[in-house]
């Protein structure tokens, strides 16, 4: 008899760890999925959004490749954006923000395009976080929409300076 009891004592113990191990598990995935939501969402938007509101104009591209060039501008949703700002002494000056591959999985990069026209390496990784990002246009405003890594989505807008 108390073999017994002491057999359904240890039992109910183990249940109960084995529910807040489960519990525990549950909150860690809560957690990482808000960490990127309440983290590094925020400073996205943050750089983005410096980089857009100082734009004189923008271009929807499909590629770098493209998108350097100049050519097959799109009106349609695009994974590269050229932004184009005029510099103090009247001259433009263009920066690309293109989410791509290149080979250390897709990210979100920032390219200064130098007055050679010929690319190098980004300047800059903003983030590699997102599994998509897509740059669109809604009634002549810029549209970011970043897709998470447990597939939140959220939508950043910004208008050029006037």
């Amino acid at each position: 008899m108390e073999l017994s009891i002491a057999l359904m004592l240890g039992l109910a113990t183990c249940t109960m760890v084995l529910a807040l191990f489960n519990q525990q598990l549950t909150f860690l995935n809560l957690f990482k999925a808000q960490n990127f939501l309440t983290d590094e969402a925020p400073i996205i938007s943050m750089h983005v959004s410096r980089l857009v509101g100082k734009a004189d104009r923008f271009r929807l591209h499909d590629s770098v490749g493209d998108a350097l060039t100049g050519a097959n501008p799109r009106t349609t949703a695009s994974p590269v954006v050229v932004l184009n700002f005029r510099q103090p002494d009247g001259s433009m000056r263009a920066t690309i923000l293109s989410f791509e591959n290149r080979g250390s999985g897709p990210a979100l990069y920032y390219y200064i395009v130098p007055t050679t026209g010929v690319l190098g390496a980004p300047q800059w990784a903003i983030t590699k976080s997102p599994s998509n990002v897509v740059f669109s246009m809604v009634q002549g405003i810029l549209r970011m929409t970043l897709t998470g890594p447990r597939g939140e989505q959220i939508i950043y807008s910004g208008t050029m300076q006037q």
